[in-house]
């Protein structure tokens, strides 16, 4: 028996089943976890191998890279790099998965060039069959210079085999095939080299990556580390030039080695992924969720916003008849309730959106959107990337805009960002469902489908091919040479965790709620201020209105609604109204309309607040904020002002339009500069005028 003992360090990105490997090595137990950072710490336990040896077995925590990022991943740094640490490994053994092999090579071959003695093991084998995948072990194991085992940790195959590799380590090949220093820069590594002499080139280049210094670094050493961390510029791009090169010798490798031919694959995975990522099958089924999660926005949502909206008209009825006349309860029954009340009600909708949204990603059908959609935004000079911001344009334009930062390309994130706003967010939703709700019978396509459902949608696509042809356009004007290259990693499908949708719909609507009501209690508090004072016609309507129906039949209660409407037509808001009325007249808009327009320049979904604001003021009438807009007739038509041509006009003036300060501040700071955000406003204001004139002329 012998009585040697030797340590060896299991190191592998996250999810690779490396834990797993490490219980049945040892015959510890240990939480399995399908996400990274669940071995937080160093976990270490003994493995006798076949000739006697007893193992030392370090569990490393999950890592991508040698680089940290993490307080985990400075430990496995440590580790490797720290000779003189009781625990530094005679052995690495590197974990990898079959699926994602190309990414867990990455780490091997930086594990290589410390020039410690290195295994490669592939989890996971059992399911190659299922999946496609065949392994050319001879050619990858000459073409990597180690020893590679495959194994299956779940199904114990393999073990034994992996047991002998370890006992036989010490004929492992030390060569480095991939040599950092003849790749990108050799007087640079050179140098470092001559001038590190304690340390092996890699490990010099590692530690002077790092932000933090390493706790076994000599002062010596550190000094001359700092003289070469001089130049931040040229280590960053040294790290991403080795970055580019590893992955072009590690696809040279696996071209001639690593072969997945999805039409032999056989697990669920491989078949749901033939179908939802089909070339034709692929959109029509992602078509009919999109009509699906439309018809349920408007079909389910119908009944609790009715609740909702009768509930605040009630409200504004109660405190005004129940508060004593005056200022303060004009302004809470006429301002702050019709205002609020304008946003609550379209909660229902906007978390059934949310709530698909939160179901696709958890189920990992979103990625399969991203890689489809991918084929199409690279024919509008988009890189594949760009989908990402637009698809999470449709909740806010703020967090998409900043999503593009993964963006490599500045062309390429600068068109995304440019474009994004097109895509409708949250925010439209209200205007689009009030207006639906006025000018779209409430009627069955083919007995199945609502008809408001697929108007909605119709917005939807109208947004999204707005995007795309703004898009196509700007590559075309944008004269800058740019290049990307697009990476998704397909999840496997899950059931969706109800805890984590409930939590993610809750938090996505608080926050919509939250940041649209306080703009929106803020610019209805204003709005009533305006619409309750004015010039000197406003302080005598009693008297004008009076003296005009003096001598006609006219009731008490009509009188009455007269004097109101003559009062907010020369109130402040009514004289202003009146200023941009000529303007947006030809578009089927009167001056109420035209207030609201300007008001939501602030955010979109103040659009409706402000009417509820505006037809609250003065008025006696009980009706919801529905049944008003519904109730108001243009005065020279004595039609209803909210016709299906108008309708149609505004909802394409709301498609096009950049109305939200919050979008034009971000795309400020994303650009560092104020030129692209005014384009934005200019272009698709103009964009939206035009396309609403054409839309009122063609339908009136």
């Amino acid at each position: 028996m012998s009585s040697k003992k030797i340590n060896i360090a299991l190191v592998g990105n996250p999810n690779t089943g490396k834990t797993s490997l490490f219980n049945q090595l040892t015959g510890m137990t240990q939480k399995v976890g399908n996400y990274p950072g669940i071995t937080v710490d160093k976990k270490q336990g003994g493995c006798k191998l076949p000739d006697g040896t007893l193992a030392q077995i370090t569990d490393l925590p999950g890592t991508y890279s040698i680089n940290p990022n993490s307080l985990d991943e400075s430990i496995v740094l440590e580790t490797l790099l720290d000779t003189d640490s009781k625990d530094y490994p005679d052995l690495v053994v590197v974990v990898a998965e079959v699926e994602n092999i190309k990414r867990n090579l990455f780490l091997f071959t930086q594990v290589q060039d410390l020039k410690i003695p290195a295994i490669l093991v592939i989890n996971m084998a059992d399911q190659m069959e299922r999946k496609g995948i065949s392994i050319d072990l001879k050619k990858l194991k000459e073409a990597l210079k180690t020893e590679i085992v495959l194994i299956s940790a779940r199904k114990k195959e393999g073990i034994e085999d992996l047991k002998q590799a370890i006992v036989n380590y010490q004929e492992v090949p030390r060569e480095i095939p991939f040599q950092i220093s003849g790749k990108i820069d050799v007087a640079y590594f050179n140098e470092l080299k001559n001038s590190l002499k304690e340390f092996p080139l890699y490990k010099s280049w590692l530690l002077l990556t790092q932000k933090q210094e390493a706790s076994f670094v000599s002062k010596t050493s550190r000094r001359i580390l700092a003289s070469f961390k001089k130049d931040p510029k040229k280590v960053k791009k040294y790290q991403h030039k080795e970055t580019i090169y590893r992955y072009k010798f590690i696809n040279d490798i696996l071209k001639r080695t690593y072969l997945v031919d999805p039409s032999k694959a056989k697990d669920l995975r491989s078949r749901l992924d033939k179908v939802l990522t089909h070339r034709v099958f692929g959109y029509v089924i992602f078509t009919g969720i999109l009509l699906l999660v439309f018809q349920s926005v408007f079909d389910w949502a119908s009944v609790p916003m009715d609740w909702i909206d009768g509930f605040f008209s009630n409200l504004s009825k109660t405190v005004k008849h129940s508060l004593p006349e005056g200022v303060l309860t004009n302004l809470i029954s006429e301002g702050i309730i019709p205002g609020i009340g304008g946003i609550v009600i379209f909660i229902p909708q906007i978390a059934i959106l949310f709530l698909f949204v939160a179901i696709l990603e958890e189920t990992g059908y979103m990625s399969r959107v991203v890689f489809l959609m991918d084929k199409i935004m690279r024919r509008y000079g988009m890189s594949g990337k760009s989908v990402i911001p637009l698809i999470s344009g449709t909740a806010c334009a703020i967090p998409a805009i900043m999503a593009t930062r993964n963006i490599a390309g500045w062309k390429d994130r600068l068109i995304t960002i440019l474009v994004t706003p097109f895509t409708t967010c949250s925010a439209r939703l209200p205007v689009y469902a009030i207006i639906i709700a006025l000018i779209i019978p409430e009627t069955r396509v083919f007995g199945l489908f609502s008809l408001q459902g697929l108007v909605l949608m119709a917005l939807y696509i109208l947004g999204f091919a707005a995007a795309l042809l703004a898009a196509y356009v700007l590559n075309k004007v944008l004269k800058v040479e740019s290049k990307t290259f697009f990476i998704v990693e397909m999840p496997n499908y899950k059931l969706p965790s109800v805890k984590n949708i409930f939590f993610e719909v809750v938090e996505k609507t608080k926050a919509f709620v939250l940041g649209a009501g306080k703009i929106i209690l803020a610019i209805s508090i204003v709005l009533w201020f305006l619409a309750s004072n004015g010039n000197r016609d406003f302080k005598n309507a009693t008297q004008q209105v009076t003296e005009q129906f003096s001598e006609s039949e006219i009731s008490e209660e009509a009188l009455d609604q007269k004097i109101a409407s003559y009062k907010l037509e020369h109130s402040y808001i009514g004289v202003m109204g009146k200023l941009i009325e000529p303007a947006i007249a030809p578009l089927g808009y009167d001056w109420k309309i035209g207030i609201a327009l300007i008001s939501s320049f602030a955010a979109r979904e103040v659009f409706v607040g402000t009417l509820s604001t505006i037809y609250s003021v003065g008025s006696d009438d009980e009706g919801t904020i529905k049944q008003r807009m519904a109730a108001e007739i243009n005065p020279v038509t004595q039609k209803k002002r909210f016709n299906f041509p108008a309708g149609m006009s505004l909802m394409v003036f709301y498609a096009f339009a950049m109305q939200c300060m919050g979008t034009l501040a971000i795309v400020k700071k994303e650009t560092k500069s104020w030129k692209w955000p005014m384009l934005q406003l200019v272009g698709m204001g103009l964009l939206a005028y035009v396309s609403a004139l054409i839309t009122f002329v063609l339908l009136k």
